[in-house]
């Protein structure tokens, strides 16, 4: 028995503004874990029209995916744009997907809307609105290019839409669910299900077909997402991007604290000399008049790396400094410097974690905890609760052990009021007499894996990790609070004489605070006019 829901629309109420007041109803009806078990995030009505803005796409015939459609409130604003942005449209094909039961009487009521509005308008409308999971239906298309196997079910799919545009749902899927063990062309780690919803729907646009997602900027760097990059951007053409600067104001109404992009990508041939518009804004207010620049594709994203980084800058400073460390050409292993991460996960340590340093037969190494590392300085022994500074030297402790030699220890997650996303200390191996140091899971630690790292060198490149120079270039590409060792093997550095000309002079200054540290990176490279 379906649902009767006692909204009707205005009279004359665009569909867009309709499907929006469905929207807003329906959250107040449902509880906020029935909301994060369905990954549901409703897109206000100014965002919607931004999506749609994005569409360019001119036939007399259209035809329209809107995978997790909710109150289809992206599908009324696109329609609604394109007929208000082109003359000739006679027909709209609209194929719409929603899993979640008790939504699916709203979503229809919208569509019932858009569909009498869009009859008064002279254009016909067909929709087929699918409760069955958007992922699932879809995913063999992601096999189009290999055969399938003896025992591997095929399904045909329709790969012929000329716009897809969706809020996909957000949530971390487990290695045995249903749609990871579907879409494996796309998982390297643990998946979020958005990014699931954009590889598939590149796969099944029309040629020239348009793309246009709102989603976390999370899939432009780390290890979780490679694998979804190396087949995004491999099928789809990048032509415009949104950055949203405010991790609060885009959609507000659901709390979301996640860093937002709008993507829009061309299903056509792959040229890195294409010019990318990227426009940002702080938030919904000033949407429609965002700061704008333009890059080559090749500038934004090397396809022939091997990570596939989407840089996102949005300003002359941060073009500039994407400028100067793209000219550098030395990565870590280069200077035959390694990153790895700490190898004490504490909850597995229990035993051999100790407050407090004991004089007798039991040896001890110092342990280093996320709170111990801070810019330039470790703080090391101090003290908190459950984080205990020393760790045993035993038989059974020797492999979460590292000899006790020279290291940066840098920081493998940020909070929300950390001013900087890397967070760099120097250890230097006079700092114990032990032959060993502990180094705990959420710290990745640099070093010298034949050999030690000199002391300019630590310091150089302790400097540089700190500076405003490479914290401003972390935050073009990673979107997130974490630092994963590896994007950092991937991030290019100057040559070796710079670091340890920073580490110099420095050192010989004997200030080690960030205001200097800024200070001799930025004259180093000469950024002083950037910077200021």
């Amino acid at each position: 028995m379906s649902k009767t829901i006692n909204i009707e629309p205005f009279k004359q109420e665009l569909p867009s503004d309709f499907a929006d007041r469905l929207g807003i109803y329906y959250t107040q009806q449902v509880t906020t874990t029935h909301k994060k078990v369905n990954g549901q995030f409703f897109t206000p009505t100014p965002i919607a029209r931004l999506l749609a803005s994005f569409c360019d796409f001119s036939k007399t015939r259209i035809k329209i995916l809107d995978p997790g459609c909710g109150t289809a409130i992206l599908s009324c604003a696109l329609v609604e744009h394109l007929i208000e942005s082109q003359n000739g449209i006679k027909k709209i094909d609209l194929v719409a997907y929603e899993t979640d039961l008790e939504l699916i009487p709203y979503s229809q009521k919208a569509l019932d809307y858009l569909k009498e509005w869009l009859l008064n308008k002279g254009i016909q409308f067909n929709f087929i609105l699918h409760s069955t999971d958007f992922v699932l239906e879809n995913a063999t298309v992601l096999k189009e290019n290999r055969l399938p196997s003896l025992f591997e079910e095929t399904k045909s799919v329709d790969k012929n839409f000329d716009i897809i545009i969706s809020n996909p749902p957000y949530f971390k899927l487990s290695k045995d669910d249903k749609r990871v063990i579907a879409s494996q062309e796309l998982v390297s780690g643990q998946p979020n299900i958005y990014s699931f919803f954009m590889g598939i729907a590149s796969k099944l646009l029309s040629k020239n077909g348009e793309l246009v997602f709102i989603t976390p900027r999370s899939f432009a760097s780390g290890n979780y997402f490679k694998a979804f990059r190396e087949l995004f951007f491999n099928t789809v053409q990048i032509e415009k991007i949104h950055l949203f600067n405010s991790r609060k104001d885009t959609f507000n109404r659901d709390s979301v604290l996640q860093e937002t992009v709008v993507i829009k990508a061309i299903r056509e041939e792959i040229d890195s000399k294409k010019k990318v518009l990227v426009s940002s804004s702080a938030g919904i207010k000033d949407i429609f008049e965002p700061s704008i620049k333009y890059f080559n594709s090749s500038e934004l994203i090397d396809l022939n790396s091997k990570e596939k980084i989407l840089h996102l800058p949005t300003s002359d400073k941060e073009e500039s400094i994407l400028s100067l460390v793209s000219s550098w050409e030395n990565v870590l292993t280069d200077f035959n410097i390694k990153i790895s991460t700490g190898p004490v996960v504490s909850f597995r340590a229990l035993n051999f974690i100790q407050n407090k340093y004991e004089n007798g037969t039991v040896f001890l190494a110092p342990l280093f905890w996320l709170h111990n590392v801070n810019k330039m300085i470790l703080e090391w022994p101090k003290q908190l609760k459950e984080k205990g500074q020393f760790i045993r030297i035993e038989n059974s402790s020797k492999s979460l052990l590292l000899p006790n030699k020279n290291y940066i220890l840098l920081r493998r997650f940020s909070t929300k009021d950390d001013k900087s996303r890397l967070i760099a200390a120097p250890y230097f191996c006079n700092y114990t007499k032990s032959d060993y140091i502990g180094v705990e899971n959420k710290v990745n630690y640099i070093y010298r894996k034949d050999g030690h790292l000199d002391r300019d060198e630590v310091v150089g490149l302790c400097a540089l990790l700190n500076s405003e120079l490479f914290d401003t270039y972390f935050q073009i590409f990673n979107g997130n609070v974490n630092v994963s060792a590896t994007e950092l093997r991937e991030m290019r550095f100057p040559p070796l004489n710079n670091i340890k000309e920073i580490g110099n002079k420095i050192i010989l200054s004997n200030d080690y605070s960030m205001n200097n540290v800024n200070s001799i990176v930025n004259e180093i490279f000469e950024l002083e006019v950037i910077m200021n």
